[in-house]
């Protein structure tokens, strides 16, 4: 039972694990790190915030479209944003809880059958 509950909990949520994955690195880029690193987190952040957008739109979930859309610019390794390092260190820790939170509440509606037999998009 355990499984499937993981398994439904994944596949409801295809971003959990690009999200968690830039929420990590989000928050170990408060540490020194060369230069090479924060170039690979604008990467991963930039994608997991267009996929976590993408999903959203998919799914109808207006409301998580425009942070993430919001991260993908700031975060856009084609034409960086450039910040202070004191700047970047709250934005990487918002952004971080960003995508902590969407892991958890952003999620695929549930299809529910209906009397008639078809489905019934429901999970808000």
């Amino acid at each position: 039972m355990g499984t499937e509950r993981a398994e439904g909990f994944f596949a409801r949520r295809p971003h959990f694990v690009p999200g968690t994955i830039a929420a990590v690195m989000l928050v170990a880029a408060l540490a020194e790190w060369p230069y090479a690193y924060y170039r690979l987190l604008r990467w991963v952040t930039c994608a997991a915030a267009v996929f976590t957008a993408y999903q959203a739109w998919g799914w109808k979930r207006t409301w998580a479209i425009w942070p993430f859309a919001l991260v993908a610019i700031l975060f856009n390794p084609l034409v960086p944003v450039h910040l202070t390092r004191q700047l970047w260190q709250p934005v990487d820790l918002a952004t971080a809880s960003a995508f902590l939170a969407g892991a958890f509440i952003l999620a695929a509606p549930i299809e529910r059958p209906t009397a008639d037999g078809n489905g019934d998009r429901t999970g808000d």
